[in-house]
């Protein structure tokens, strides 16, 4: 019964709450991208930079709010690196992917060693303060999901919100599928396609860097190197699992943060090895399990059609 209560409780939902919040915003970012039909195996750097840069805007300034700023700004020129290999100049996605995990890992190292003389390893910053919605913090129960929150929290269900509504409710998201699918219909039909991708691959890196953030200013105060810890091919498993659809990406997301909250909140005769390497292991069932079967875009990774 304690094991029960222990997974069932107030502080479970809220810990899988708070560490689904960088997956889903990355998920999400990688829906945008690859419903328009660039594929980016970056996320996991394009997050990296953006905790640095949250990091690093936050020190320099003393403001938290301008460190989110400079980490949006981050995220999105790395997503911009991507849109050019990709679209301008046809680098292989995945290549092009993966260079940028390997220079975002390599290069926030050496700023780390150029700004704070520390190897891999930032002075502390100021943090996001949580936030209290008065009135409902005090409803019985469910008013501790509206006392001492992170803003990002709510700010990530309006990103759910508003990614879904705009995929499936607009006529914008109805282009960015169709040139996902048959690129080449769409631009008979007048759509700009090269502009949707570079806009999309774009708004992605913004997205990844934000989820970036939140590991730095949020969850810590401070850059270690490769801090994102894997949490980026989470999220892109998270955007195949869900069938590249932000609802569907949100309750992936949810679904191995609670895999990582089972570590923390249940009380469990297992090695903490096993238990750390829970989520990591369902991540590869999941894409076992569905990876052959789901269906993406059409033209996901053929930037000639």
């Amino acid at each position: 019964m304690n094991l029960i209560h222990q997974i069932f409780s107030m502080n479970m939902l809220l810990a899988t709450l708070r560490m689904a919040i960088p997956l889903t915003l990355a998920s999400i970012g990688g829906v945008i991208c690859e419903r328009s039909g660039i594929i980016n195996l970056g996320v996991e750097g394009m997050m990296l930079s953006g905790a640095f840069g949250a990091v690093a805007g936050t020190y320099f300034t003393g403001s938290s709010l301008a460190g989110i700023l400079f980490a949006l700004l981050v995220g999105g020129l790395t997503g911009l690196l991507h849109a050019v290999l990709c679209i301008r100049f046809h680098t292989r996605q995945s290549v092009s992917g993966v260079g940028i995990n390997i220079l975002a890992s390599g290069l926030t190292i050496v700023l780390c060693r150029a700004v704070w003389k520390r190897d891999g390893l930032s002075e502390t910053v100021k943090q996001v303060p949580g936030i209290s919605i008065p009135g409902l913090e005090k409803i019985p129960v469910i008013g501790r999901l509206f006392r001492g929150q992170s803003p990002y929290l709510y700010i990530t269900v309006l990103i759910v919100i508003i990614a879904w509504f705009v995929m499936y409710r607009t006529n914008v998201g109805l282009r960015l599928r169709v040139i996902g699918d048959h690129p080449k219909a769409a631009e008979a039909a007048g759509v700009n396609v090269t502009k949707y991708r570079y806009v999309s691959v774009v708004l992605c890196g913004m997205l990844c860097g934000f989820a970036g953030s939140y590991l730095s200013i949020v969850q810590s105060n401070l850059f270690v190197k490769d801090m994102v810890a894997g949490r980026g091919y989470m999220a892109l498993a998270a955007t195949i699992f869900g069938g590249w659809n932000p609802a569907g990406s949100f309750l992936t997301a949810l679904l191995f943060a609670f895999a990582q909250a089972i570590r923390i909140n249940v009380s469990l005769n297992i090695p903490e090895q096993l238990l750390q390497m829970l989520p990591y292991v369902l991540t590869l069932l999941v894409l076992m399990g569905v990876g052959g079967r789901v269906r993406g875009p059409q033209a996901s990774g053929d930037i000639k059609d």
